[in-house]
């Protein structure tokens, strides 16, 4: 067994997990959309990134504010939030499912919209969206505490390097260079992580909770070694050794401070791993349990409903929870791909 006690852990815990913390671009899309427009991007499990490239436009915000996106900003829903893109507040949305895109650079589609009231002079707004799963499950406590809309002209200030990854940003996606649709998304893949670090190391926000237990220089160091391991047979002897303290003393603080007992934070983290395993990496079973220590899949099986409130093979045989933004099929006709009509898509959620 791993010698927790002589562990080297981060001096914030903090940004230990979050090293373990990844976003990944699933789908990609570029819009040229001619004043009148209005878009609604509907929930999603995925987080979604818009970045304006020329112009500005009118976001409604997850909670049903109108605030202006001018030129060069860019926004992340950590949680996929449903929300509204326009060129002026109150109009009529249209759903994102019904427009049309076609192939445009590599790994991006376009869509060109807009009015039929648009006039020779209507402004145009160019902006690229992405959404980007995250290597973590939705019950991720990180996940959970981030706030629904992080906003890039909030953090630049204390994030140097995002200014001069938007302004690239915005050259490769007005000039449509050879390899362009590469470079954009990786360079939205390294914005988004850039916003959410920035929004850890500005202390979270005013986010409470967990956030706080995580950065308490005792227990935060428990919590960063569960979750950058969470395979590992976390006794309460071990993970007392990992805070220096006596059994008794180590779980009546962690209880205090998380709020609930070792055993049981432990139990919840390893499940919600475990389902990821399930869904993302489609591992079979019996695969997850002997990963997670379990002697046979029936006891894994067992513990895993009792965390999650339904059996593994619920989550074994459901689709993968990344959003089809734009799920593009042929045309009948054999022309340009048409959007699909939006599916509902299981997201895996704790009961």
């Amino acid at each position: 067994m791993l010698d927790h006690s002589s562990r080297t852990l981060s001096a914030d815990p903090l940004t230990e997990m979050l090293r373990g913390l990844r976003l990944e671009g699933v789908d990609y899309a570029r819009y040229q959309m001619t004043t009148p427009w209005c878009l609604l991007f509907p929930a999603q499990a995925a987080a979604r990134f818009h970045f304006m490239a020329e112009h500005g436009c009118w976001l409604r915000t997850p909670e049903g504010d109108w605030v202006r996106l001018e030129q060069g900003d860019a926004v992340l829903m950590p949680r996929g939030a449903e929300h509204v893109l326009a060129s002026a507040p109150g109009a009529s949305a249209t759903p994102l499912g019904h427009c049309t895109f076609r192939p445009c650079c590599g790994e991006i589609a376009e869509a060109r919209g807009g009015g039929a009231e648009a006039s020779a002079d209507s402004e145009a707004t160019l902006f690229f969206s992405a959404s980007l799963c995250f290597n973590v499950d939705a019950q991720h406590p990180m996940l959970r505490m981030m706030p629904e809309l992080m906003w890039v002209h909030e953090m630049a200030v204390h994030e140097p390097a995002i200014p001069p990854l938007l302004t690239t940003m915005a050259c490769e996606l007005t000039l449509e260079r050879v390899g362009a649709g590469g470079i954009l998304t990786r360079l939205a893949d390294v914005v988004a992580a850039a916003l959410i670090r920035s929004w850890v190391e500005r202390g979270c926000g005013s986010a409470t909770g967990w956030v706080a237990a995580a950065r308490d220089p005792d227990i935060g160091r428990v919590l960063a070694a569960i979750h950058l391991n969470p395979s590992e047979d976390w006794t309460v002897d071990a993970l007392a050794k990992v805070m220096h303290a006596s059994r008794s003393a180590f779980a009546e603080r962690f209880a205090a401070i998380v709020g609930e007992t070792p055993g049981r934070y432990v139990a919840q983290v390893r499940m919600h791993q475990a389902r990821q395993w399930l869904v993302r990496d489609r591992m079979k079973i019996a695969v997850v349990a002997r990963r997670l220590g379990y002697d046979s899949e029936a006891s894994f099986s067992r513990a895993f409903k009792r965390v999650i409130g339904k059996p593994p093979s619920h989550f074994r045989h459901a689709e993968p929870p990344i959003p089809a933004t734009r799920p593009i099929e042929a045309s009948p006709a054999g022309g340009l791909p048409v959007i699909a009509k939006s599916e509902a898509t299981e997201q895996s959620r704790e009961a």
